[in-house]
């Protein structure tokens, strides 16, 4: 039986969430973010706010559409402040997750996404990072990291994943040092995250979530 339902459900399942991601995207999010762009005086923090309501519901619909899915993040985790967080990386959810904790947040991303429409925009009006100073990613990454001690003052937070890459043995990879040349130029606290099992529910080279199989995602805290 579970071998014939359990297709159907892992294609509704993703259906329901490229529905939202899509269309949830323009119709609800997309006004707020020109909203944002054309009104708020904190332009930067208002886009990461944003992002964080739009995977926090991202994330919530995958709780409860997903049949054996459970998710644990101890409150710890939530409380984080004005860190740089360093997490492994395994799945493209993780960045999605963390996202989801923090609401004053950034990240570091391939150079590549910032020349993707619409979403390329929404990157770079938040503040995010990119990981190479090639091309225009030099002028962004001296901006960021000249105002990163402010910013970090303030309540935000920075994570990156410093193996560059997701794992697809769920092995950690070398880690890229220039995260740890930022802390230090900061003086910032580093936190180590451990995020598990999110390649079992969206599992790399494949379309459909992994559905109706028990799969605890869990993010664990580490001291340094």
């Amino acid at each position: 039986m579970l071998l014939v339902v359990k297709p159907l459900v892992d294609l509704l399942v993703v259906t329901i969430l490229w529905i939202y991601f899509i269309f949830g995207f323009a119709v609800f999010f997309l006004p707020l973010y020109l909203f944002s762009y054309a009104f708020s005086r904190h332009r930067e923090l208002s886009f990461q706010k944003l992002n964080h309501r739009f995977f926090r519901v991202f994330l919530f619909l995958c709780r409860i559409l997903t049949p054996g899915l459970m998710v644990h993040i101890p409150d710890e985790i939530r409380q984080i402040r004005s860190s740089i967080i360093i997490s492994n990386h395994v799945s493209y959810l993780d960045p999605l997750f963390l996202m989801s904790l923090f609401k004053k947040h950034k990240t570091i991303v391939k150079n590549r996404f910032f020349n993707v429409p619409l979403f390329g925009w929404v990157i770079k009006q938040a503040g995010y990072l990119p990981s190479s100073v090639q091309g225009q990613g030099k002028h962004l990454m001296i901006k960021h990291i000249l105002e990163m001690k402010d910013y970090l003052a303030t309540g935000g937070n920075l994570f990156v994943f410093p193996e560059g890459t997701r794992s697809r043995d769920g092995r950690i990879g070398s880690f890229e040092k220039g995260v740890f040349g930022i802390a230090k130029r900061c003086q910032a606290p580093i936190r180590l995250l451990y995020i598990s099992n999110t390649e079992k529910l969206f599992q790399p080279g494949k379309f459909f979530f992994n559905t109706c199989v028990p799969i605890n995602i869990r993010i664990e805290h580490f001291d340094t």
